[in-house]
């Protein structure tokens, strides 16, 4: 008996249902975090993480998996919280706690977009998911941000401090050669100048803006991701649907100017990985963007389609200014690491009493 409380006082559990082999947002921070963290601790330490059936080959061999059936929405918020008697530490890596079983918890927040842009999510949704929110911001022993602005958000909303811990780029967001970009105009029949958005059409990104102000300066629009040949996309947009994160790079690489004309950002992963592939990014200058693009990007006052046209235009007529950011944006996200990151997090951890 004192072998197994032992064994299971000191391992450290993940919760992580958002994982995916190939996953982006939250699931790139879940894989790499975890990949990142089990190479920093020594052999002989226990990790577990809690993770949907399909997305156990995105776990190292040293972490053991507890699988449950694919889920979403409800059915994986109850997953979420279901006791467990797993791990010593517990860390949900997308807010998520149990309700009960670990001896100590952390909690990592990567925005408080349902309390902010409510609005943006349905009713049902955002009523669940600020109890959810609310719930782990009380129990949690500690709290992780992924950046200062949401650690400042953390501090407003119930008084607690956050350790932060920034993302950083996925192992896949590098610099694409020449041939690839040419292949992937190729492939996907992308006109020599073009305006391109990665990521799910969604109210808050506001793809309408960049739209408008791209047929305003007279360049395409060129958007990929979930949505993007749906009628939610703006009318204008070259659609590309969904893009494999193997073509992400050339895809970068290729546009003019790659933009996110966002209205809420908790950290932003999407603008520092095109910076990583040395695009020439445009983004809002809202929530935690401008701490972590900093001069590596071109940040526009909010989303206003007079002030987005003219910073467009700028960019797009100035070939000597595309090419000296992508310089500076390639020395910013190279600051970012998911060692840098695990290292944090593991200090999180030794305060409670583990690694």
């Amino acid at each position: 008996m004192e072998t197994t409380v032992s064994r299971r006082s000191s391992t450290i559990g993940f919760g992580a249902l958002a994982l995916a082999v190939d996953g982006a947002g939250v699931s790139t921070y879940e894989r790499e975090l975890i990949a990142a963290v089990s190479r920093r601790l020594p052999a002989s330490a226990m990790l577990t993480a809690s993770v949907q059936e399909a997305a156990i080959p995105a776990l190292p061999d040293s972490v053991a998996a507890i699988a449950v059936p694919r889920n979403s929405g409800v059915v994986r918020a109850l997953h979420a919280k279901a006791p467990t008697r797993a791990a010593g530490l517990f860390h949900g890596l997308d807010v998520d706690l149990p309700v009960s079983g670990p001896d100590a918890t952390v909690a990592t927040v990567h925005d408080l977009s349902v309390f902010d842009v409510p609005w943006a999510f349905s009713r049902f949704r955002a009523t669940g998911e600020r109890l959810l929110v609310r719930d782990a911001l009380r129990r949690a022993d500690e709290l992780i941000a992924v950046s200062e602005f949401t650690a400042q958000r953390v501090h407003d909303l119930c008084g607690r401090t956050a350790t932060v811990t920034h993302l950083a780029p996925a192992p896949w967001a590098r610099p694409a050669s020449d041939a690839e970009i040419d292949d992937a105009r190729r492939r996907y029949g992308l006109p020599e100048t073009f305006v391109l958005q990665v990521g799910t059409i969604e109210p808050r990104k506001r793809p309408h803006v960049v739209a408008e102000a791209a047929r305003s300066v007279g360049v395409p629009f060129v958007v990929a991701g979930q949505g993007s040949t749906s009628v939610r996309a703006p009318e204008s947009a070259i659609g590309l649907g969904y893009v494999p994160t193997d073509d992400l790079p050339a895809l970068y690489g290729a546009a003019t100017v790659v933009a996110y004309a966002s209205v809420y950002e908790g950290f932003g992963l999407p603008p520092v990985e095109a910076m990583s592939c040395g695009a020439a990014v445009l983004a809002s200058a809202v929530g935690a963007l401008p701490e972590v693009v900093g001069d590596g990007a071109v940040l526009v006052p909010g989303v206003g389609l007079r002030d987005w046209t003219d910073a467009l235009r700028d960019l797009v007529n100035d070939t000597d200014r595309r090419t000296e950011l992508r310089t500076s944006a390639a020395v910013r996200a190279a600051r970012l690491s998911w060692d840098r990151t695990a290292a944090r997090t593991i200090d999180v951890y030794a305060s409670l009493g583990f690694a």
